[in-house]
């Protein structure tokens, strides 16, 4: 099992279990870590994923491909460490990432 760490609007923080192969979002929605919404089911067709990745974890991960980068640009309160959930799949590359949870309301 993977470790991930939530950080919600609130600054509760929600570690968390995961299987590889499943992606940020989808482990954040079962685990109903608040203001992760999910609402395109993980297609990258919306931005209530969206998440700001910590800057020591963003430069592993990399940045966002072509398609994603459209969907950050309607996304509220980007950063440059913004990343959507859906897109960032779970592996051991990334055991004890954390990301804050940014407003998708």
């Amino acid at each position: 099992m993977i470790t991930v760490v939530y950080i919600d609007r609130a600054g509760v923080r929600h570690e968390l279990e995961a299987d590889p192969g499943r992606n940020l979002m989808e482990v954040a929605y079962d685990n109903a870590v608040p203001g992760i919404l999910g609402d395109c089911g993980g297609t990258c067709s919306c931005a209530t994923c969206h998440a700001y990745v910590a800057p020591e974890w963003f430069a592993r991960i990399g940045p966002p491909d072509e398609i994603e980068e459209a969907m950050l640009e309607v996304a509220a309160d980007r950063r440059d460490n913004s990343r959507l959930l859906c897109q960032v799949e779970v592996s051991e590359f990334i055991d004890g990432i954390e990301v804050e949870v940014a407003d998708n309301r």
